[in-house]
């Protein structure tokens, strides 16, 4: 296909030309909904026809602050105008007032900025290694990190390398050592290894399993699971990078039911305080790649120059978009709007599933949430009723084959919100027969 037939596809356009587009030029990496994306704006999308959809997936959870918002677009149009890049071997005048901002946000001393979700994944790993070594007295190259079955944290060799996801690591090994897996949300199963194994560094965890279907532990797993970290001297370390942010309906998912404004952080109060805090996705809100990890002296000081660092890690273009989608959440008031319509959306869901022959369950926590599909009256059925939805102007997408997630962006409204509930439920009812 050459560049003129290319231009004439954008004349047309139609949604089947895009997509026929990325089929024939992408990797066969991803299975996406039949519908080609060309606006957005808050809690809706415009494909290339011009139908508009509600997104109930929010680029899995990084569009918090809702699609192209406009104070976000606002510092990002004059930040790349002035400066854009210039790698960590200068200072520049936005990281620093970055750095301190969010570190003060989060209540915590240092960060080390990164780009991508599981870079800052890979950054906390690596931190904890070397915290094993220098602060526990680990030898070296014996550090282990538990992590829990059904995890995602991302799909490089190293994550996958821990994941109980077969599609993600079959055939790409050998794989990385040094991860001991335990299930999730089981206590006296992860105190058995810690209590056997002087070697671990750190316990890696997802407060909500986004993943795996929006899997959401006892209300006090991580405080329990973080003072057994406490116990045996090893590091909590959350990824909050979907379940932060205010998806959740608090600053993060660890954070308890509090009503303070949105903002739990001050004087230390958190529910659970992560010894390494990673973040991504929503600290962007949707438009520009921004990760970080979040930790204190002590910890984050075990680095020197030169043993871990990222081209566009600390770019003075993502510096002044972080800061500013923070302010969003904050100022807008979007962890208290998460709260409260994820509430409703479980209940009226609830409702429906009563009288259901094939929704088993919902669950989940402020605007992340799931609904568990009974695929035994057919294998592709939540698969085919995301199509539906898709046809009724909702966008969603299934999870774990019979799991599909629904997390729209924090500024719908509670009208807009009853609207889309009467899609899914109308769309549900079309399979009941």
């Amino acid at each position: 296909m050459d560049y003129t037939t290319i231009k004439s596809i954008q004349k047309k356009h139609k949604s089947s030309d895009f997509i026929e587009l990325e089929k024939e030029f992408l990797a066969n990496n991803y299975s996406p909904i039949p519908v080609a994306i060309d606006e957005g704006k808050g809690v809706f999308v415009w494909d290339a026809e011009g139908k508009q959809y509600f997104d109930f997936l929010s680029s899995y959870s990084a569009v918090n602050q809702g699609h192209c918002h406009p104070r976000l677009l606002k510092v990002m149009n004059e930040q790349s105008k002035k400066l854009t890049l210039t790698s960590r071997a200068f200072y520049n005048t936005e990281l620093g007032k970055y750095a301190k901002y969010i570190t003060d946000y989060f209540g915590y001393q240092k960060i080390l900025p990164m780009n991508s979700g599981v870079e800052a994944v890979e950054t906390a790993i690596k931190l904890t290694r070397k915290w094993g070594v220098v602060k526990k007295g680990i030898r070296n190259n014996r550090s282990q990190i538990i992590v829990c079955d059904q995890n995602f944290h991302g799909r490089t060799t190293t994550v996958v390398s821990f994941s109980s996801d077969n599609e993600s690591k079959d055939n790409f090994g050998p794989f990385t050592p040094g991860f001991i897996t335990t299930p999730y949300n089981d206590l006296p199963a992860l105190e058995r290894i810690l209590k056997s194994n002087e070697d671990i560094a750190g316990f890696l965890v997802e407060p909500i399993q986004g993943e795996a279907g929006v899997r959401v532990p006892d209300d006090d797993y991580c405080s329990r699971a973080n003072a057994l970290c406490k116990k045996y001297n090893v590091l909590f370390i959350a990824d909050e990078i979907q379940s932060g942010m205010g998806r959740t309906g608090g600053l993060l998912s660890t954070c308890g039911e509090c009503h303070c404004n949105d903002h739990c952080n001050k004087n230390g109060r958190f529910y659970t305080r992560p010894d390494i805090l990673i973040l991504g996705k929503a600290l962007s809100g949707g438009l520009y790649p921004v990760s970080a990890v979040l930790s204190d002296s002590k910890i984050m000081d075990v680095l020197e120059p030169g043993q871990h660092g990222s081209t566009y890690g600390g770019n003075p273009l993502a510096c002044r978009i972080a800061v500013e989608a923070l302010k969003v959440l904050k100022e807008e008031h979007l962890m208290v709007n998460a709260r409260k319509l994820g509430k409703i959306f479980r209940q009226s869901i609830q409702e429906y599933i009563s009288t259901s022959k094939i929704v088993r369950k919902v669950r989940g926590k402020g605007l992340l949430n799931a609904m568990v599909i009974d695929s035994e009256k057919r294998v592709s059925l939540a698969w085919d009723i995301c199509i539906k939805l898709k046809d009724n102007g909702l966008l969603a997408k299934p999870t774990h084959g019979n799991i599909i997630r629904f997390a729209p962006p924090l500024v719908i409204t509670k009208k807009q919100l009853h609207d889309a509930i009467e899609i899914i439920i109308n769309t549900l009812r079309e399979f009941e027969t």
